[in-house]
């Protein structure tokens, strides 16, 4: 009888723990994608993205917490013009012989009701880490319409200054100010 209460005990506490244990997801990579802008020469904005990356997210609702864990090959950028695409692989921008990669690691999510609705995290960027908050704009989870695997996605973006991660060349003429966003589908583990 003593064994049978222990035991009884014991699931008694380690169902609601079993109940709340985190969801892991894999991000698709065919379906996620970093974009940037940046002012150029006063003129016009100028825009591009990163076509390879890949990461890790888990979510715990019921406990509002979570984690962020993204690699961006930084020699996957894109503009659309092979010789900027080029020029911004080089020395004077990212690097990407020495630095093939940029990182963000989260710290913390913070939710209003189930729902993400900010990232912080650090960002590392030319062997620079500094704190980056993402703004998480449109977030959603639910069994894909196609092929019925259980996915999320979401839409989040921050700003950063570059030359707080030391890319200075062109300043002030090539915007310090970068807007940041990242479009994200993830399926479930």
């Amino acid at each position: 009888m003593l064994k049978k209460n222990i035991i009884a005990v014991l699931l008694s506490v380690s169902l609601p723990f079993a109940a709340h244990a985190a969801d892991s997801y894999s991000m698709d990579p065919q379906h996620t994608y970093a974009h940037f802008s940046v002012n150029h020469l006063g003129f016009s904005t100028m825009q591009g993205r990163f076509d390879k990356s890949s990461g890790k997210v888990t979510l715990n609702r019921a406990a509002k917490s979570g984690s962020v864990d993204v690699t961006i090959e930084t020699a996957s950028i894109t503009t659309g013009f092979g010789k900027r695409d080029d020029h911004l692989r080089s020395p004077d921008f990212f690097n990407v012989t020495e630095f093939p990669s940029l990182t963000y690691k989260s710290s913390a999510i913070k939710f209003k009701g189930d729902t993400p609705v900010s990232v912080e995290g650090n960002l590392t960027l030319l062997g620079v880490t500094k704190p980056v908050t993402l703004t998480i704009l449109a977030f959603k989870c639910a069994n894909h319409p196609m092929n019925k695997k259980e996915m999320c996605g979401a839409d989040a973006t921050a700003q950063i200054k570059r030359s707080d991660f030391g890319m200075k060349f062109g300043l002030p003429n090539i915007g310090d100010d970068i807007k940041l966003t990242f479009e994200v589908e993830a399926y479930k583990d």
